[in-house]
């Protein structure tokens, strides 16, 4: 299994925050919904920080595994 480093940058003003809510969409959500589509594995994201609803992010570091080739 590999770890894949990921560096993000997004507009947080429609999102509910970094982490998955039951209010809103998230961040987390997207992206981890975005790795599935293209490893076709759910693989579940860890960051090394947080951001809060309609806050903004540049280069917000994330990782995930997966034993796809991609």
């Amino acid at each position: 299994m590999r770890n894949i480093k990921l560096t993000l940058a997004y507009d947080g003003s429609e999102y509910a925050g970094w982490q998955v809510q039951p209010n809103g969409p998230s961040v987390q959500a997207c992206v981890e919904t975005a790795i599935e589509q293209l490893t076709q594995q759910r693989s579940p994201v860890l960051v090394a920080g947080r951001t809060d609803a309609g806050v903004h992010a540049l280069g917000q570091v994330a990782s995930f595994q997966t034993d796809s080739t991609i």
